[in-house]
């Protein structure tokens, strides 16, 4: 089973019965900006360097605007059908390491702005990957907070996000964690424990990648 083939259906699916129109968590994006976006990341190589480096934000704006004005329904087919054959995504292994936390996050995206949006059912293989993607990625996405962090699932799992003095603890579900480390917070049922100032001083530090 591969989690990230998985939740690229899934969240094509929910793009065609959403349409482009479709409010998500990512800040001024609606489901067809959502949609280019993740489409440039794995068939504009020259566009891809913007989406982390600020330097080169302009032409990867550009070329996702470019994308997002095509017929939606082609959108999402582009999505669907992921990368050429020639990308190095294509390959199983670096599909689920580049991808699964991605599509994760972005399937909650769209899934968690909707009004009637419910937590998805337990799924061991989905869950346990999105645990394994919440410990990876913990340091990373929790480098710039100036006090500890650990982040705790109800039954007991622990995840050293940042050691550092007033430390505050995250506790959720790993899909909210994920959630919250990728800075939705919005969409993130998350409880904090710790002192007051230190879980001020988190919630006012930017986190993700």
């Amino acid at each position: 089973m591969s989690v990230a083939k998985d939740e690229r259906t899934a969240l094509a699916d929910l793009f065609t019965e959403l349409g482009p129109d479709a409010a998500t968590l990512c800040e001024g994006w609606t489901t067809r900006d959502l949609a280019a976006h993740l489409i440039i990341r794995e068939h504009r190589a020259d566009a891809s360097p913007g989406i982390m480096i600020p330097a080169f934000a302009g032409h990867t704006q550009r070329v996702q605007d470019s994308y997002a004005a095509r017929p939606y329904d082609e959108l999402v087919k582009l999505f669907r059908a992921g990368p050429s054959k020639f990308w190095p995504t294509s390959i199983g292994k670096l599909d689920e390491l580049t991808n699964t936390a991605e599509f994760l996050v972005h399937h909650e995206d769209v899934r968690r702005a909707q009004p009637d949006w419910k937590p998805r059912p337990a799924e061991p293989v989905r869950d346990a990957a999105t645990w394994k993607n919440v410990k990876q990625s913990a340091k990373l996405n929790f480098r710039k907070t100036p006090v500890g962090v650990t982040l705790r699932t109800p039954d007991g799992r622990e995840a050293v996000a940042k050691a550092g003095e007033n430390p505050v603890t995250v506790t959720g579900e790993p899909m909210d964690l994920l959630m919250y480390a990728f800075g939705r917070a919005a969409g993130a049922n998350v409880t904090f424990d710790g002192p007051e100032s230190a879980v001020e001083a988190l919630q006012g530090v930017k986190r993700g990648m």
